[in-house]
């Protein structure tokens, strides 16, 4: 089956959107999942549509890969599911909350968190 430019220019446009403004899907998980079990935690609560929530979402995908296996980064979004925000309190978004490996609270942050300070929080829970 061949397909015509338009079509293809067209599906690689939708791609790009989707990629755009969906977070990878990797950040993604069920509230009832986080803190991980056994693993240092960092949990954004924030929206796919607040602007420091979009500004921190690379700094999220560059850390979730660089600390594979080490510490878990997590995003949930508290426009689309508001479970997690009544159940960790949230007054604010974006509101970043790491936990250790035993799954208890260790610091808790509202508003944008540079990729510095984040790396600097976990170091001190290693």
């Amino acid at each position: 089956m061949r397909m015509n430019n338009s079509k293809v220019i067209a599906g690689i446009i939708c791609l790009a959107v989707l990629l755009l403004f969906a977070w990878p899907v990797a950040l993604f998980a069920v509230a009832a999942e986080v803190p991980v079990k056994g693993m240092v935690t960092l949990v954004d609560l924030g929206a796919g549509e607040c602007i420091p929530c979009k500004l921190m979402a690379p700094i999220l995908v560059k850390l979730e890969k660089q600390y594979a296996g080490k510490a878990a980064v997590v995003f949930l979004d508290v426009w689309k599911d508001q479970a997690p925000a009544r159940r960790f309190g949230i007054r604010t978004i974006p509101t970043q909350i790491f936990f250790d490996k035993k799954g208890k609270e260790v610091y808790r942050h509202e508003g944008f968190l540079s990729e510095e300070e984040i790396v600097r929080r976990f170091k001190d829970m290693a």
